[in-house]
Parts: structure tokens; C-alpha cells; sequence
């Protein structure tokens, strides 16, 4: 057996037995507790988030960004290689029927967003040097008072995210671009590197602009590419809905044998993918939304909702859509390259190169992202001391994670990212009188 091997059983224990019933049942919980909140106040929530959109806000520091900033930065991460190359593995690994697993796990986990962001509101705090910090840590150490739990998520966070997860980007990139551009993988993944480095060292007034600028840009364009395939097949967009309902129950009937993969695998595939991309329950994008400058937490609540809706709804279904009305399912092509073969049998040889161009923007922006989820908790276990060294070794894994295959990046970012998610979802749990008390002052303030 192999190291390949043993992370896949690993995985196989964590996201068939523990994770799937953790996620899901806080996402169901929540949305019970809190009366269908993402629903009874979806649309105050688009109208807080759209309303908002600023290309030059006021530049963010030391007090925190704006909650349309804070927003941009958490979709920055949550949109990534999980809205292209991973949907495009969930749809091989597990089947068509996978995407309706992923849709159910992230309408629940609106749910489960919304809290994580008002715990990141109400137990943020100041670091040594006066700079606005939040996230799980700090709500599992000051609200659910388990300073080793908190400990365990932040280190757990800084290798999921900061390290691997980085890698993971990197690779798809790339991936992306030797086939489209025939650059050598390491000198992508240098290339990268200096530019994440840039970002980095500029602190958090460089991150939230940064963010706020190219998450709109990167999404329209995008989503514009996308309506465009699908015009161009009208006719298969039935019956890609049709490969997704009966393939959620019976995997091998909806592709006529292609895909061989069993419900538990539709399940499994779709829930883990659905984390990876929209990251609810994470415990991951709260740490933007704790420096939001919000007059009350549920209202960063609200715009972490919208995160997710945008995430998976829109940008996600965009890439699922195109890969099933094109046609090009074949069993055996995955990630990037397979979405690049949808994009490509209807622009021709352009579709190689706008999925390299999107992927870029996608994935670059969730580096940015996710290195400063990795430097909150830096800042949690080691103050400022450790802020250098932690930026330095994040380019070293981008550069790094450029040169691996993808099977192993894939199954290393699985486990890791369940390794995080079962101190939040804890931490949750225990806090839940917490979020229902912020929802309900902000419910008596909009009366």
C-alpha cells in the first residue's frame, strides 16, 4: 500500500462515516433552528451584498474592511479550482448525480455560513499591534472555551489551507497552462509565487483591494463564457438535468454505464467537493468576515450566505452544465482537463486558453484568500513573530504544489480540510444560543 493508498482510506473513513453526517447535520440543525433563515431573508441579503458593490472602497487597514470587502475576500477562496476542476472530478469520481449532493450539502450550509460569520463578528478582537483578528480560534478559545481545540484548528487550517490547499491551486494552474500555453509547470509555479509574495507583504489594505476589484471581474467573465456554451447547446440542458437527478440515485443508469460509481460515492464526491469549493463549515471564511465593519453580525451573516449561493448556484452549476450539455464525459479525462475539453468543443482551440485565463483569476484569487485565513491563525498561535517565516514557506508549497500530480494534492487537501472542519463544527454546536440571540436582535432592529 502505498502513500496514495492510505490517504485514500483515510479519506474514506473520514468523509464517508464522520464528515458527511457532521456537515450536513449542522447545516439541517442550523437551518431548523433559525427558521430557513436562507431563505426567509435571501432577498435582504442580495440587496445588502449588490447594493454594496464598490471597484475602490475605502482602503482597508488595522480596523477592519468593508462587509463588501470582507465578502469579496471570502469568495475570493471559496471560488477556486472547486468551481472548475472540481466539479469536474466530483462529476467523474461519484457521477452527474454527485452535483445534486453538492446543491443540498451548500443550501444547508447557508445555514451553517451564516453562523460561522456571526461567531467571527462577535468574538473578534485586537492583535498586538492593533489589527482587527477573528475566526473559529477565536470563537472555539473566548466562546466555547477550549483553548486546545482552538490550537488544534488553527494548525490545522495554517497545513489545509495555507500549505496544501495553496498547492492545490497552484497545480491546476499549472496544469491549465502547460496545456494551453506549453509553459513548464515549475515556472508557472515560480510565477506564482512572486506574485502571491507581492500580495502578501502588503498586509491586509492589499488583500482587500485586491480582492475587491478582481472577484467581479473574474466571476462575470466567467459566467459570460459559460451562457455562451450553453446557447450553443439549448437541446442537452434537459438532459443534463436528467443525468443529475437520476444519477444522484443511480449513478451508472444516468451515463449509461460510463461512470461506475455507487450512491455512497454520488454522496461522498459531492459533499467533499461541495467543502472544497464553497467552504461551509469550514471554519475558513469567517476569518474574512470577522473584520467586516457591520453594525450588527447577523448582517455579515446575511453576506456570507450570498458567498455561498454565488459560489455554487452560479459559478459551480456554470462549470457542471457546460461539461454535461457538451457531451464530453468519457470516464476517464478529470479536473482541469476536462473542463477545458467542454470549454474547447465549442470554442475550438480558444477553449483551452479562456479556461487557462479564468482558472488563473479563480485560483490565484483563493491563494490570496486562503494565505490570509493561514495568517490569522498565525497571528492566534505565534503573534507577529511568525508572519515571515509563514509567507515565505506559503511560496515555497505554491511552487512546490505546481510540480505534483493532481490524484495526491486532491486526496491530501480532503484530509486535511476534515482534519479542520470537526473543531468548528463543534464549536458550532456549542454556540448556537449565541447565533439565535444575534439573529434575533437584528430581526427586532429591521421591525
Amino acid at each position: 500500500m502505498d502513500v496514495l493508498d492510505i490517504i485514500k482510506f483515510i479519506n474514506s473513513i473520514l468523509w464517508n462515516y464522520v464528515l458527511i453526517f457532521l456537515l450536513c447535520g449542522t447545516g439541517i440543525y442550523y437551518t431548523f433552528r433559525l427558521r430557513f433563515v436562507q431563505v426567509r431573508y435571501f432577498t435582504k441579503a442580495l440587496n445588502q451584498v449588490f447594493g454594496g458593490i464598490k471597484f475602490f472602497g475605502e482602503k482597508a487597514g488595522k480596523e477592519g474592511m468593508s462587509s463588501f470587502q470582507s465578502l469579496a475576500t471570502a469568495i475570493a477562496a471559496q471560488v477556486g479550482t472547486g468551481n472548475l476542476a472540481g466539479a469536474a472530478t466530483a462529476i467523474v469520481s461519484g457521477g452527474p448525480g454527485a452535483i445534486l449532493w453538492m446543491w443540498m450539502s451548500a443550501f444547508f450550509g447557508m445555514g451553517t455560513i451564516f453562523a460561522e460569520a456571526i461567531l467571527a463578528q462577535v468574538y473578534k478582537k485586537k492583535d498586538l499591534d492593533g489589527q482587527v483578528v477573528g475566526g473559529p480560534a477565536y470563537y472555539i478559545s473566548s466562546g466555547f472555551g477550549s483553548r486546545k481545540l482552538a490550537v488544534f484548528f488553527s494548525v490545522a487550517i495554517i497545513v489545509a489551507l495555507g500549505f496544501i490547499g495553496n498547492m492545490v491551486q497552484s497545480n491546476s494552474i499549472s496544469d491549465a497552462f502547460e496545456k494551453a500555453f506549453n509553459i513548464p509547470s515549475l515556472y508557472v509555479g515560480i510565477g506564482l509565487a512572486i506574485l502571491g509574495g507581492l500580495i502578501f507583504f502588503g498586509g491586509i489594505g492589499r488583500i482587500a483591494s485586491f480582492t475587491e476589484k478582481i472577484v467581479p471581474i473574474m466571476a462575470v467573465l466567467y459566467i459570460v463564457g459559460g451562457l455562451c456554451v450553453l446557447f450553443m447547446n439549448l437541446d442537452m440542458i434537459i438532459p443534463a438535468l436528467k443525468m443529475i437527478f437520476v444519477g444522484a440515485f443511480n449513478p451508472r443508469a444516468a451515463t449509461g454505464g460510463l461512470i461506475g460509481a455507487t450512491v455512497k460515492e454520488a454522496v461522498r464526491y459531492g459533499v467533499a467537493r461541495g467543502l472544497f469549493s464553497n467552504e461551509a463549515g469550514m471554519g475558513s471564511t469567517p476569518h474574512a468576515h470577522a473584520v467586516a465593519k457591520v453594525r450588527y453580525p447577523a448582517e455579515q451573516g446575511l453576506a456570507a450566505m450570498i458567498g455561498v449561493f454565488v459560489d455554487t448556484f452560479i459559478v459551480l452549476n456554470m462549470t457542471v452544465f457546460v461539461i454535461l450539455a457538451t457531451g464530453v464525459l468519457d470516464g476517464q479525462t478529470t479536473g482541469i482537463a476536462l473542463t477545458q475539453k467542454a470549454f474547447t468543443s465549442a470554442f475550438g482551440a480558444f477553449g483551452d486558453t479562456f479556461v487557462a485565463i479564468c482558472l488563473f483569476f479563480f485560483a490565484f484569487s483563493t491563494v490570496v484568500g486562503w494565505y490570509y485565513f493561514g495568517e490569522a491563525n498565525i497571528r492566534y498561535l505565534f503573534k507577529l513573530k511568525g508572519l515571515t517565516p509563514y509567507r515565505i514557506l506559503v511560496m515555497l508549497f505554491i511552487v512546490l504544489g505546481a510540480t505534483l500530480k493532481v490524484e495526491l494534492v486532491w486526496e491530501l487537501a480532503d484530509t486535511f480540510n476534515g482534519l479542520m472542519v470537526i473543531p468548528n463544527l463543534i464549536a458550532l454546536l456549542g454556540l448556537a444560543k449565541v447565533v439565535s440571540r444575534e439573529l434575533e436582535k437584528f430581526s427586532e432592529c429591521e421591525k
